[in-house]
């Protein structure tokens, strides 16, 4: 089996009963979890909401992976993620958005962190299981990288 890296997932930025008025304020949630933990300076919040503009952070099946521009990256302290979960939905460009899954990340840190959270998110189980998490606990586990057998 392949070693894989953990995520950077604090259990103090995982918030399972949050609540948004809209797209941006749920982003602006995830900003400030992941600043709360130490992991972003303030500015990283408003470069959060421009990627969001360019290109949409939407990756289907009820989750949004939020993140800030490449040249937000120099006020990352270090890769970390958060987990906001949203029972009653956010609208996120016409999509129901359920679960918004923050992304830090230092250098090229936020390629690892895409590629391991689309690999847990592709399997339909673990991103229903991760909609309807109801315990800091089980969040950890789904977000626990899959292992690769050569």
């Amino acid at each position: 089996m392949a070693e894989t890296a953990p995520l950077p997932l604090d259990p103090r930025a995982v918030r399972l009963t949050a609540s948004a008025t809209g797209r941006d304020d749920a982003i602006l949630q995830c900003g400030r979890a992941l600043q709360e933990v130490g992991a972003v300076e303030a500015p990283y919040l408003d470069a959060m909401l421009e990627r969001e503009r360019a290109v949409s952070t939407y990756m289907g099946e009820g989750v949004a992976i939020p993140h800030g521009t490449l040249k937000a990256k120099e006020v990352v302290r270090h890769d970390a993620l958060c987990v906001l979960r949203f029972p009653d939905g956010v609208d996120w460009d016409g999509e129901r958005v359920t679960v918004c899954v923050g992304i830090a990340a230092r250098g090229d840190g936020h390629l690892r962190l895409l590629s391991a959270l689309a690999r847990i998110l592709m399997d339909p189980e673990r991103a229903r299981a991760l909609r309807e998490a109801d315990e800091v606990a089980e969040v950890l586990r789904l977000l626990e990288p899959i292992e690769e057998e050569e």
